[in-house]
């Protein structure tokens, strides 16, 4: 499988902190990559190596199968988890001006802009100045930025910060069109939820470390189902006494039932319709969240 990007071995050490650590990875092209980690996991410094703005100690990179060289990143996409924009300016002038930094001609910068602040609904700003505008905007802006000359790898550190949940699906939607157009993105985040929603394959970092790494389907198939979800009639307090049983989680419509690992799930169905009527039963995979401090514990421990 050709690799957008190959990570090997690289490493960053601050005075006497560990950045990053002997991390490896490989990207496959076409498709949404996720760094996922807490804060502080050695995510931006990752990404700060792989756009070559501070140099790695050791290790190497490689872009669409070449050994890293500047000319590359003409190919690439970045959008800073820092705003980098001219505060002073009318957004449609310095996306204009941005464009023509990529390298596009004039009449090919003021189209892409225009395209993209179409897309991103930002076209009733274009002669605001950014710092008029919110945070949120200033977010779409630079996203619009990002994409002007058409890169074929888009890296993006935390992209929905700031963002309400409206613009948040607007551009995981955008992500979406993109990868159905063949291009690479790697994106960083702390939350769970959007990777599970967006990405193929993940690399989990904790203290500078690859974790755990792979498809996430296949990570989370190999987990296998620890979660059961259910509804029953009457009072559920006994379930939590039940053998096998780790945690109970009550909501609106279900129940969640973690289980120990190797406690068996017919056995506390069985339980269950000892004492109760139950309408629904299913077993379920972990959420990634859930194993990411799985993975994380076995490391610390």
């Amino acid at each position: 499988m050709p690799y957008a990007l190959e990570v090997e071995k690289i490493n960053k050490t601050y005075s006497t902190s560990r950045a990053v650590n002997d991390l490896s990875f490989t990207v496959p092209q076409g498709a949404i990559y996720g760094l996922l980690g807490p804060n502080g996991a050695g995510k931006t410094t990752t990404i700060r190596m792989l756009m070559d703005i501070i140099m790695p100690d050791s290790g190497q990179v490689k872009l669409f199968g070449e050994p890293f060289r500047r000319e590359l990143l003409r190919r690439v996409g970045y959008l800073p988890e820092e705003r980098g924009l001219y505060r002073k300016m009318k957004v449609k002038d310095m996306l204009v001006f941005l464009g023509l930094i990529r390298g596009l001609e004039r009449p090919e910068s003021i189209r892409a802009t225009e395209q993209w602040m179409a897309r991103l609904e930002i076209t009733d700003w274009s002669q605001k100045k950014v710092e008029e505008c919110s945070k949120g905007m200033q977010q779409k802006v630079q996203f619009a930025a990002t994409l002007l000359h058409d890169p074929d790898l888009v890296i993006l550190d935390e992209p929905f910060a700031g963002l309400d949940p409206v613009n948040t699906v607007m551009l995981q939607e955008v992500m979406l069109e993109l990868e159905r157009k063949g291009k690479t993105l790697i994106f960083s985040t702390h939350r769970m939820e959007q990777v599970e929603r967006l990405c193929d394959s993940i690399c989990l970092v904790n203290r500078g470390r690859a974790v755990l790494q792979g498809n996430l389907r296949e990570i989370k198939r190999g987990f296998g189902t620890n979660t059961i979800l259910t509804r029953m009639e009457g009072n559920n307090g006994f379930l939590a006494t039940l053998p096998g049983v780790r945690d109970v989680i009550h909501s609106t419509n279900f129940t969640q039932i973690k289980m120990q690992p190797g406690a068996d799930s017919q056995a506390i169905l069985h339980e269950m319709a000892a004492r109760t009527s139950i309408s629904h039963f299913e077993l379920t995979e972990p959420s990634l969240e859930e194993i990411f401090i799985m993975a994380v514990g076995k490391v610390d421990a």
